[in-house]
């Protein structure tokens, strides 16, 4: 049976000291993110710490389809709280735990780049429910807030706990990325509510603006749902236009 590492750093008997050199690091497929052979928790860990490139892709797309003000500025967000990492990663120049690794974007470790990605993300995104999305109208609409809320929290904490399991990052290093996560993530959504947003309508009413087709919108209630009826009512609007000329 392969051997599963637990707390390498807690646990100081010489048998595991020296089971812990034997073990074999192996990489996810396609990527570049190792866990111990054998370890299924941290092959499950592993995946999830590729949660942050997934929404990076996310982004990407939702920008490119939906092309709203408020979602570029959301991702304009990240991208600042990532420069903010890289250059604070090469101020304080603090090593990794396990060193010598094959597969590193970069050999420093404080503050941890994923953690305060995550931790960005679900600050803004309970910011942006809870306030920017729409008003409550029944319960259903709280219970579709809280469960969002608590899903983006609960994946900020497991990926934080996977690169502590993966001795990618100290607990020093990830609790640092967790607090500047959460920072930046209040401070630019305040920056976005209250400086960017009064700018949105005549961003999009720009020349620019509607050459690259962004909207702004501020002042719908509820855009899922604005969206949905809007879509619906004009395919029904098309779809007796096709059937009067039909009929003729």
């Amino acid at each position: 049976m392969a051997e599963v590492p637990t707390q390498h750093d807690q646990d100081t008997s010489p048998d595991v000291r020296h089971s812990a050199k034997d073990l074999k690091w192996k990489a996810v497929s396609m990527t570049n993110v190792e866990y111990v052979e054998g370890d299924m928790i941290g092959y499950i860990l592993a995946w999830s710490s590729l949660l942050p490139f997934c929404l990076g892709v996310s982004f990407v797309t939702l920008i490119a389809f939906r092309r709203d003000l408020h979602t570029i500025s959301y991702f304009l967000g990240i991208v600042l709280n990532e420069a903010t990492n890289l250059i604070l990663k090469h101020i304080i120049q603090e090593p990794r735990p396990k060193r010598g690794r094959d597969n590193l974007y970069t050999e420093y470790g404080m503050p941890s780049s994923h953690t305060q990605f995550m931790w960005f993300f679900a600050t803004y995104m309970v910011f942006f429910i809870s306030v920017r999305v729409y008003r409550n109208y029944n319960i259903i609409d709280d219970l579709w807030k809280i469960a969002v809320c608590t899903l983006s929290f609960l994946a900020a904490a497991v990926v934080t706990y996977s690169r502590i399991y993966l001795e990618y990052h100290t607990v020093g290093q990830v609790l640092c990325g967790a607090v500047l996560g959460i920072v930046n993530g209040t401070l630019w959504f305040a920056v976005v509510q209250f400086v960017l947003t009064p700018f949105f309508p005549l961003i999009a009413a720009s020349p620019v603006g509607e050459f690259c087709m962004v909207r702004d919108s501020t002042l719908i209630p509820h855009v899922l749902w604005f969206e949905y009826t809007s879509s619906r009512s004009e395919a029904r609007s098309r779809q007796r236009k096709v059937t009067s000329r039909k009929s003729q």
